[in-house]
Formats: C-alpha cells, structure tokens, sequence
C-alpha cells in the first residue's frame, strides 16, 4: 500500500451545502504501485445550532487519477465537519492525513413543523406552531401572512407580521367575524426565509 499521506489539505467552504478541498500530490514513488486517485473521508462531528451528536456516519468521495482537487456536495449548514485524504493504489489506500475541521455557514431553515389554528371566536383565531427540524442557522424571527378568502375564493389584502423566535403561540385579534383566513408561516435565519407551510381556518359566525 501507499507509504505517505498527502500533504498541505486546504478546505475551502464554498457556500453553506458546498465545500472544496485540496491537496499536494504525494511523490509517485512513494505510491509503491500504479496511482488510482485519492479518497477524501469527510463526516459531521455536529450541528451548532444543536449540541446532539448522533452516531457519526463517515461519508467517501474517490477522486481518479492525480487530481489534488475535489468538491464535497450536499453538507448540512451551520455545522462543523473534519475530513482526511489518503492515496490509492491497486492494494489499497496509504495513511490518512491528519483531520482538518471546517465549519458550514448557516443556511435558510426547513419550514416550521406544524402551524395549528385553535379557539375560534367571533374576531379571533389561536395560532400554535413548532420550530423547523432543520433550524440551519439561529432563528431570527418567524413570518406570517395572512389574509382573507371571500365566497368566490378571491384573496382579500394580504397583512404580514414579523413574530420573534422564541414565541410558539400567537392569539390573532380584530378579525371579521364569519370569515375564512389562508396563513402562510415560515422561519427566517439571518440568511434569508425558509419554506412556508399554509393552513386556512375560519372565524366563527356568533356566539
């Protein structure tokens, strides 16, 4: 098997999903056999906006041939991640360079979990809803919209609320009675707005 790792692993963190990686090529005759590529072992070592660490599952990228570059697609923002890089043979892979740790960006987050409307009243709606699986970032705020559909579904004016991160619930006021509402609720980081998620409910007609 090869003798030497390859030398001076550069990461470059291309966006918050993206990362690119280089390396030195190691002298030929230290590979002790024909070169097939080079094998980059990247893995998760934890999310920042969550302090679980899960079982660690090591991801693998083969690069053929004497490249000393390759992309790492599809990470997961705003967590830290290590990687090494070895050499191959036709017997097998060299030693591991030592482990380099690059942080991801954060991202926009997933849409919230759920949005539920409870306790209707003749000018009030309850909104209650859970914080996104994948936050990607610290919450800055969550957004609503909302506004009213009539009998021939034509969409009324549209009022928008910016609410903060830490608040799950939201009681609605000064509605119209007897009337249908679509919302459409999404998370924010300081990146940008996640999916939303829509729902429709509708204000009771008397007491």
């Amino acid at each position: 098997v090869p003798m030497v790792a390859p030398g001076n692993v550069q990461v470059h963190v291309v966006n918050s999903t993206l990362a690119k990686v280089h390396w030195d090529p190691v002298p030929l005759k230290t590979v002790r056999g024909h070169l097939q590529g080079y094998k980059v072992y990247y893995w998760k070592v934890q999310s920042l906006s969550r302090r679980s660490r899960r079982h660690v599952e090591k991801k693998i990228l083969t690069f053929r041939g004497n490249k000393t570059f390759g992309m790492l697609p599809g990470l997961e923002p705003y967590s830290s991640y290590k990687l090494n890089v070895r050499v191959v043979n036709g017997k097998g892979e060299g030693p591991a360079s030592p482990d380099k740790v690059f942080k991801t960006p954060e991202g926009v987050p997933s849409s919230p979990s759920f949005l539920k409307i409870t306790n209707p009243t003749l000018d009030s709606l309850t909104l209650e809803w859970g914080s996104p699986t994948h936050p990607n970032g610290v919450l800055t705020s969550y957004i609503l919209k909302f506004q009213p559909i009539n009998n021939t579904h034509e969409l009324g004016p549209l009022v928008e609320i910016r609410i903060p991160a830490n608040e799950s619930t939201l009681i609605l006021k000064n509605l119209n009675y007897s009337t249908r509402y679509k919302f459409y609720f999404n998370a924010q980081t300081s990146v940008g707005s996640g999916s939303q998620i829509t729902e429709e409910a509708v204000t009771i007609m008397d007491e």
